[in-house]
């Protein structure tokens, strides 16, 4: 005879549960919630620190970065582990000039860099004296003043920053963007001509005299060169979250005044 005042046990079949369902019911929710994770860092959105100083004053040392993964399609470096499933992109789009995006290192794919987007496939870049041109237009860049940075080891880089006027693309309208210079002279500064090939883009970083990138074409093995659409992971489209981390980790009483709340949440242009 049931006793009508019985509790329904955990199995839903009238008796206990065995550790071995507990076991299954915890391995399957595991499963879900990494399955979900996946699917969403690999098709929609991905998080990336940031650990150097070659794009100040946009990116700061310790910003946490939002990158849409749908932004340019989908290449192999969309997926965890970049699987070699197939050549090229899917649904691909192109980028537009002026865009902050996180792809892979030409010289080393496991490798992820955050550069704007400088050039596209026609177009010709070049720097001379520290200024830059673009299509044998010289790049506006207005209401210079002093800006002091500190990089990744802490040093401080005293320079000028100004607001660069980079034209865009795709019907997007000028992006208006700080960019800091330390010099004018320097091989950085005084570049040839470079026609952006077929297939792919020209990054550079905002911080101008401290970034290895498109302007070095050579062997080193931090020259960037031309970098290949394939190697697009994303737009870096928000800050998210940003600390100075100017002490050690467990010094935790540090760790309000080294939030940099006003960074939370901000667009990125």
């Amino acid at each position: 005879m049931t006793n009508p005042n019985q509790t329904p046990t955990a199995s839903g079949a009238g008796g206990p549960a065995t550790i071995g369902q507990l076991v299954l019911d915890y391995a399957r929710t595991i499963i879900g919630v990494v399955l979900v994770v996946t699917l969403f860092r690999t098709f929609l959105f991905e998080s990336f620190v940031i650990p150097s100083g070659s794009m100040i004053p946009t990116l700061q040392v310790g910003d946490y970065i939002m990158v849409s993964k749908y932004s340019y399609g989908y290449s192999r470096f969309s997926f965890p582990f970049s699987p070699h499933l197939f050549q090229g992109r899917i649904w691909g789009a192109e980028p537009h000039r002026g865009d902050v995006a996180v792809f892979r290192f030409t010289k080393d794919t496991s490798v992820d860099y955050v550069k704007r987007i400088i050039g596209l496939p026609g177009d010709h870049i070049r720097v001379t004296e520290g200024h830059l041109y673009l299509n044998d237009q010289q790049v506006p860049c207005l209401a210079p003043h002093p800006y002091t940075a500190l990089d990744e080891s802490h040093v401080p880089m005293e320079g000028e920053a100004c607001d660069e006027q980079l034209p865009a693309s795709g019907g997007k309208g000028v992006v208006a963007h700080q960019v800091l210079k330390l010099m004018d002279d320097g091989a950085q500064n005084n570049t040839p001509d470079y026609v952006v090939p077929p297939g792919y883009f020209f990054a550079m970083g905002d911080n101008r005299d401290d970034s290895a990138d498109s302007r070095f074409m050579g062997d080193g093995p931090k020259d960037l060169g031309f970098v290949p659409m394939e190697n697009l992971v994303g737009h870096a489209s928000r800050v998210f979250f940003s600390v100075e981390s100017a002490h050690p980790f467990w010094q935790i009483w540090y760790w309000p005044v080294e939030i940099r709340w006003a960074r939370i949440f901000r667009s990125i242009t």
